[in-house]
């Protein structure tokens, strides 16, 4: 299980350099896919399945849509791709950056538990994200509810903004 999470692990730091390198934007919504993947597959690997499932239902649901709706309004003929030297300039200096990061918290890092919620004991009852979802509809349902009515909020003004011709805010260029 340790293997797999550090390959889980490493792919996230590529896919986190591939946003950050910023070639475009229908790249950089390829590099934020396999973040979103790679880190609930973490999440899986340490016991929170439903954790995982729910952060990436919401995330792809949610986030990408106005993402794609961005990517829309910033459409280049000739994007940058991840092969333009000045893109592999900015990913090999923030490759650097997190390689001299981790030779210097390196030992750190290893001493940390890596063991899953599930091998907290041989009779342990409760799952380590089920507790959570009961708190989540119990005590905070009214966030669950500001949440959607923000997301809405969020849709309508990315709609807005991207309505065509000459009816939209930002289509006076």
């Amino acid at each position: 299980m340790c293997f797999v999470v550090i390959c889980f692990l490493i792919c996230w730091i590529v896919g986190a350099i591939a946003v950050a390198s910023n070639p475009s934007p229908f790249f950089g919504a390829l590099g934020l896919v396999m973040v979103a993947g790679v880190g609930c597959g973490v999440l899986v690997e340490h016991g929170s399945p439903f954790l995982a499932l729910v952060l990436f239902l919401i995330y792809l649901g949610g986030m990408l849509v106005v993402f794609a709706y961005s990517a829309a309004l910033a459409a280049e003929p000739y994007p940058e791709t991840w092969l333009n030297p000045a893109v592999v300039y900015y990913m090999g200096c923030y490759a650097g950056v997190v390689l001299v990061m981790a030779s210097m918290f390196w030992f750190e890092w290893t001493d940390a538990s890596s063991e899953s919620a599930d091998e907290w004991g041989p009779f342990y009852v409760f799952r380590a994200d089920n507790g959570g979802v009961a708190a989540m509809y119990s005590e905070g349902g009214w966030m669950l509810v500001v949440g959607a009515g923000v997301l809405l909020l969020t849709l309508f003004v990315v709609l807005e903004l991207t309505r065509g011709l000459s009816r939209g805010s930002l289509r006076a260029v």
